[in-house]
This record gives C-alpha cells, sequence and structure tokens, in this order.
C-alpha cells in the first residue's frame, strides 16, 4: 500500500512541475469561449497570456453572425489564445470600465493589458490581424 502512495504522488508531482514549466498546461486551455463576467474578468485576462474578449448582448444580430467565427477561433487557436464572452446587459460595469459604446466589440489582452479593440462584426481575416498584435 505504501508504494502505491508513493506511485500516486510522484505522478501527481511529475504532472504539476510539467505544468508549471509552460505556464497553464494545454488540457487547461478551453476550445470553446469562456462566460466572463464582471465579477471574474479581471482573474480571467489575468490567467492567460493572450485573451480575446467579445463584447455582445442576445438581442444584437452582427453579435450573433460574429459568434460562430469567434467559436470556430477558439477551436482553431487552443493553446495559445483564450477567447471569453461578456454580456454587456449583464456587465455594465466591465462594460464601461472598457467604453464599450457599440456592439460587438472585441477586446485583445496581452498579459492581462488591453492591446487592441475592434468595433462591429469584422470578417475573420480582420480578427485574425489583430489577434497579430498579441504576438508582438
Amino acid at each position: 500500500m505504501p508504494d502505491e502512495i508513493e506511485e500516486i504522488r510522484q505522478k501527481k508531482l511529475d504532472k504539476m512541475i510539467a505544468g508549471s514549466s509552460s505556464g497553464a498546461p494545454s488540457n487547461e486551455f478551453p476550445d470553446a469561449p469562456v462566460k466572463v463576467t464582471d465579477s471574474d474578468f479581471e482573474k480571467f485576462i489575468g490567467r492567460y497570456e493572450n485573451v480575446v474578449v467579445d463584447c455582445w448582448a442576445p438581442w444584437c444580430a452582427p453579435c450573433r453572425v460574429l459568434s460562430t467565427t469567434i467559436d470556430t477561433m477558439a477551436k482553431e487557436h487552443k493553446g495559445k489564445i483564450v477567447f471569453g464572452k461578456l454580456n454587456t446587459d449583464e456587465n455594465f460595469e466591465t462594460a464601461s470600465k472598457f467604453g464599450i459604446m457599440s456592439i460587438p466589440t472585441l477586446l485583445y489582452f496581452r498579459k492581462g493589458d488591453l492591446v487592441s479593440k475592434t468595433i462591429g462584426a469584422l470578417p475573420r481575416d480582420a480578427i485574425e490581424e489583430h489577434i497579430q498584435s498579441l504576438k508582438s
């Protein structure tokens, strides 16, 4: 029995060490947009190196159009960029802090700092160009 416990302990330790060397382990990177709120926004943008937050509302038709693009990009950029979704109707504090006056608005963060902002249901190519700003 003590050998089994030691084996389990060693496996957990190895897993922790492997995860700490590259930031968040890839299995901790979501492959779909994460719902964020006023209460967890700062923690969310600080947890990952590269973050894109989609500021939207359920009644907004362009937001719904952009949503499918964001869903696809979240899968394709898994492990590199994490996408979040902030409902501006329910999270006025954060929307106000970032001056969100029109939706959809995308906020691009690197290491918790806002590096770019786009407004409107942009084509995917335009969004990819702004994502490049996260890498520089």
